[in-house]
């Protein structure tokens, strides 16, 4: 129960539905006033006051868990240090992975708990075969399979998603006749550990003098000149269009976007936005929900490329811990280190990290 509305209606439709309930609250920070301020829905005092008072409501019995230790090993450490190396990490996919449904359903389950129960937007159901299968939410705009593509079978055996059937109105609406008092709370939105949401000043303090240091050429694409200075290369993402402060507009006048970050030689290098399109990706360290494809194509396979991205329909080749995709619909501004998520239909199939993308030579 992180504090919010969603997880809160969770608990109560899991209580209601007869299973025998304990609210957990996670403490991902020794000095919870070290990340985000306010009541935004994860990682504050208030956060669990609205949880613990959320519970009282239910009625059932609540407990705040300390993963401060187990965050800050899996989940921020290595935001640092794909940043460092030029990437762009998804936090909130790899607390799934790492905290939610690994250390806190390892301890539920060793204390005698059947499952963890969440309030993300996603749906269970049992296939033709009898593994757990993970589905695309009822209502799109809310869908977070993305940030689940994680889970293997056995998580997914020992998982509850509550929500999977309704919409955003409808959790809100039903919270407020239940009396919960977060019915009308605000969605978090910025990574939880970020006070501020100021991400290149985040990194700029935890990385110190390393990431100082680190300021070089920003260059153009096309002609390799020297366009301006930065002073850092983790403030900036793949696709970034704004605060590049390049002193003079490109030839056409267009904007130019971040197409490649070289923490090593120090260089961002800009370029248009058509030099963003990728018709290609591999993918690295695979986590399958099922059985583990070899081929995947045809017209309902697709690939998701960004927490409520788009869908691009896709072709994809597993080969051991590689994964290949070939995008039949091109994407544009994708990071190595985002997550690649395989869907057929509505189903998610599984992830992949994404380690490099491409784009095919015209003759």
């Amino acid at each position: 129960m992180s504090g919010g509305v969603d997880s809160a209606v969770a608990a109560a439709r899991a209580a209601e539905a007869g299973h025998d309930v304990t609210g957990i609250h996670l403490a991902l920070s020794r000095n919870p006033k070290s990340y985000r301020s306010g009541a935004r829905g994860c990682c504050t005092i208030e956060d669990a006051n609205d949880a613990r008072r959320a519970a009282d409501v239910i009625g059932i019995p609540f407990y705040v868990w300390d993963m401060s230790e187990e965050f800050h090993e899996g989940v921020v450490e290595d935001f640092l240090s794909e940043y460092a190396a030029g990437r762009t990490p998804n936090p909130c996919l790899r607390c799934n992975e790492k905290i939610k449904f690994a250390a806190v359903l390892d301890r539920g389950l060793a204390l005698g708990f059947d499952a963890v129960a969440t309030g993300h937007y996603a749906n269970l159901r049992t296939g033709a075969d009898g593994l757990v299968e993970m589905h695309r939410a009822v209502d799109h705009a809310k869908d977070q399979s993305y940030v689940l593509g994680v889970l293997t079978q056995d998580q997914l055996a020992h998982s509850l998603f509550p929500l999977g059937d309704s919409t955003k109105p409808d959790v809100r609406r039903e919270a407020e006749r239940r009396g919960l008092l977060v019915a009308d709370k605000p969605d978090s939105h910025d990574i939880c550990f970020v006070a501020d949401g100021d991400n290149g000043g985040w990194l700029d303090e935890k990385l110190g003098e390393q990431a100082l240091n680190r300021g070089g050429d920003i260059l153009d694409h096309a002609t390799g000149e020297v366009l301006g200075q930065h002073a850092g290369t983790h403030r900036f993402t793949i696709g970034q269009r704004k605060g590049l402060r390049i002193g003079h507009p490109a030839a056409d006048g267009q904007p130019r976007f971040v197409l490649d970050i070289s923490p090593v030689q120090g260089t961002v290098t800009v370029g248009s936005r058509e030099d963003l399109r990728i018709d290609a990706l591999t993918g690295i360290r695979p986590r399958w929900c099922g059985t583990v494809p070899s081929l995947l194509q045809g017209p309902e396979v697709t690939v998701q490329l960004r927490a409520h991205g788009a869908e691009h329909r896709a072709r994809v080749v597993v080969a051991g811990d590689d994964v290949a995709v070939e995008l039949l619909d091109p994407a544009y501004g994708i990071a190595p280190g985002q997550a690649v998520v395989i869907y057929e239909g509505s189903r998610v199939v599984g992830s992949a990290t994404i380690a490099t993308t491409s784009r095919t030579v015209s003759a």
